[in-house]
């Protein structure tokens, strides 16, 4: 049985990782934000595509990619640095772009959810849960799946 002082480096080391991701996630949801939500709320004014036109959507897609690009880097160089091996760069790089196919699956619902034909809320809503809920689902993913 593992004792409170046997624990502690492996809870101090998680309790850091944590904060690292938390650092390096808001970060890249900065830059999902920055870009989504322009383009959702003043995508028809700016492009003249017409009001039809699913500018949540587009945000969300580019907002995704940008946000994907710099999570990988930050999260791999620093969040999880300490953690597991990188002997392997091809099985490591494709297990993060799978668990960014779910933060993405999840982004997208909720501003599907949130701003499309059920709910047709304000642009701002699909952030909350995007803040919320997708970050503590990719961590786990990412310390327990990608960087083992």
């Amino acid at each position: 049985m593992a004792t409170a002082s046997t624990r502690s480096p492996d809870y101090r080391t998680l309790f850091w990782q944590l904060v690292r991701f938390g650092i390096a996630g808001g970060l890249s949801t900065l830059v999902y934000a920055v870009i989504y939500w322009p383009l959702a709320t003043y995508g028809n004014a700016l492009f003249h595509l017409g009001q039809g036109a699913p500018w949540p959507l587009v945000g969300n897609v580019l907002g995704y990619v940008g946000a994907m690009v710099s999570g990988y880097f930050l999260h791999s160089r620093w969040s999880f640095r300490d953690h597991g091996s990188r002997d392997d760069a091809l099985a490591t790089s494709s297990r993060f772009f799978v668990v960014s196919l779910v933060s993405f699956a999840l982004n997208t619902g909720f501003v599907w959810l949130l701003t499309g034909p059920l709910m047709r809320g304000p642009t701002w809503w699909p952030l909350v849960p995007i803040l919320c809920v997708t970050p503590l689902v990719t961590f786990a993913l990412n310390r327990f799946w990608v960087f083992k």
